[in-house]
Formats: C-alpha cells, sequence, structure tokens
C-alpha cells in the first residue's frame, strides 16, 4: 500500500510538474531546455552561483509578479506595456516570452544569451509612442530600461531572500546584483547598479517618477483578482499573489490602490507564500532517479 501510494504521488507530480512547465516555457519549452543544458561552451553565469540559485528557486514567481507591479508604477514604462502587448488576450505567451529570456541569459551558452538579448532589443526599437498624459515614450529609452531592470532585479532578490530555500550572503547579494548589471547593460542600460547598495539609491531616485495610473491599476487588478489560471490553481496562486504584493513598499501598495495590510495579515500571508513557494518547488524539482542534465535543477525559468 505505501508503495503505490509512494508512485501515486510520483505520478501526480511529474503530471503537475509537466503541466506547469507546458504553461511557463510554451510549445518551445522542451527544445529550448535541451539547446540550453546541451549545448556545450561558456556561460555568462558560474553554475550555482548566486544569478543561477536566485533564478532556479521557485520564490521566483513570487519575484516576478512583484516585479511587473512595480515596474507598473512608471506611466511611460506601463503606457508601452498597455499599447504594445496583448497580456490581456495572452498572458502566458508573455509570461513564457520573458521566462524563456531569462532560462537563456542565466543558463545557457553565451552565445545563445547574446542571441536572447539582440532579440529583446530588436522588438523594444518597434515600441514607441504616446502615454495618455501626451509624454512620449520608447522602450528602448535608456531610463525606462533601468528602471524595469532595477525593478526587477530587487524583487527578484527581495523574494528570493524572503522564500529561496538557499537564501544569499551579503556579499553573494552583492554578486548578484553585479551579475544582472551584465544583463542590463547588455540590453541598453547605462552604468546598471552593481551592489544592493547602490540599486537601492536608484529605486529611491526614481521615486518622483512613479505613481499608480489607471493603467497600472487595471494592471494589477487583472494580476490579483482576475489571474489567468484554472480555478484548481487560484488557491497556491492566491498566496503567490499575497506574497508577491506583501514585498512591495507601502507607497507603492497605496499608489496601486492596495489596501495596506495589518501585522497579523503579514505573518499569515508569508506563511502561506512559503509553502506555496515550497509547493512549486517540489512540484518542478527533478524526481529521484531522474538522469540529470548538466546545469539541471529545480528552476522557475524554462530550464527545468
Amino acid at each position: 500500500m505505501g508503495r503505490q501510494w509512494r508512485s501515486a504521488v510520483a505520478h501526480t507530480r511529474t503530471r503537475m510538474g509537466e503541466a506547469l512547465f507546458r504553461r511557463v516555457a510554451g510549445p518551445s519549452g522542451p527544445e529550448n531546455r535541451d539547446r540550453i543544458h546541451l549545448t556545450p561552451g561558456p556561460r555568462w553565469f558560474p553554475a550555482d552561483g548566486p544569478v543561477q540559485r536566485v533564478h532556479g528557486d521557485a520564490a521566483l514567481f513570487v519575484g516576478g509578479l512583484a516585479a511587473l507591479l512595480l515596474q507598473s508604477l512608471h506611466p511611460l514604462a506601463m503606457a508601452a506595456v498597455a499599447e504594445h502587448s496583448d497580456y490581456r488576450e495572452d498572458p502566458w505567451g508573455r509570461l513564457q516570452s520573458i521566462s524563456t529570456f531569462l532560462a537563456f541569459t542565466t543558463y545557457g551558452t553565451a552565445e545563445d544569451a547574446q542571441h536572447a538579448v539582440d532579440r529583446v532589443k530588436a522588438v523594444h526599437r518597434t515600441v514607441h509612442g504616446t502615454a495618455p498624459g501626451g509624454e512620449p515614450y520608447a522602450a528602448a529609452d535608456p531610463v525606462l530600461l533601468e528602471w524595469v531592470h532595477d525593478a526587477e532585479v530587487s524583487c527578484f532578490l527581495g523574494a528570493h531572500q524572503r522564500y529561496g530555500a538557499r537564501r544569499l550572503g551579503p556579499a553573494e547579494q552583492d554578486e548578484y546584483v553585479a551579475g544582472m548589471a551584465r544583463v542590463g547593460a547588455a540590453l541598453g542600460v547605462r552604468r546598471p547598479p552593481r551592489t544592493v547598495a547602490e540599486l537601492g539609491a536608484r529605486l529611491t531616485a526614481y521615486r518622483p517618477q512613479l505613481r499608480g495610473t489607471p493603467q497600472a491599476r487595471e494592471a494589477a487588478r487583472f494580476l490579483l483578482r482576475r489571474p489567468p489560471v484554472p480555478w484548481p490553481l487560484r488557491p497556491p496562486y492566491a498566496a503567490l499573489a499575497a506574497a508577491a504584493v506583501d514585498l512591495l513598499p507601502e507607497w507603492a501598495r497605496a499608489e496601486l490602490g492596495l489596501r495596506p495590510r495589518l501585522p497579523f495579515e503579514r505573518r499569515y500571508t508569508r506563511l502561506a507564500g512559503g509553502a506555496a513557494v515550497r509547493l512549486v518547488g517540489w512540484v518542478l524539482r527533478t524526481p529521484p532517479g531522474t538522469p540529470r542534465r548538466p546545469g539541471h535543477g529545480r528552476s522557475a525559468a524554462p530550464s527545468q
């Protein structure tokens, strides 16, 4: 009976992991996974270094949601997303593009990482227009590029330090920020921050430019109240989303029209968020006895 139960659990876990992988990685996921892990050559980041540890942990799901919410508070960045992205009609497609980019730059060869960057830069050159307030925007603007980069790095690292299985020490946190500076610079960010202290100072400097526009609040409602996930997955998604909101500073939550959380709510939010992260990590973890590819491991990017 015990062996049958363990077999049933393993089968369920495998099916859940495959379903989640398909959602996150998209139809090209298996092909990309093999190319990322089986192609020989130098990588941008060392195996098991801070960048791979952060991006290979299920806490990245929390960090990714928090980053989307925080990034939306720059009116020009949000206008670019609202007018040039079909995130409402095809939210999984946008997630798949982001996760594939992360996987190639984090785990792929240096050549494939640069190709991924070049593809994103080509898209950025086509994204420009005028925000509802009348101000022009361009996705290739170094100011907007840095805001998106800084918010992403801050949220990824913050989520990992709160929910990650193997948290980073102070020097490793600076190493993570410096590693991500390589990606940011490749995308066109001028002088991206290289330490946690510098990252915090840059985020503070952006504060006067940030506000919760109607577009930003609509995006937050979509992510938090109308998530594009099947009903059986709503409870764990809700826990991840609440954990993402909890990562945001108070002013950001207020700008997005989200009420402040009471102290007892924060405690339960973090407990539920931690449980949801562990569940995702368990689903995505390679089952015992499964052959492992070079660099293969538990990853929130499509490197599973």
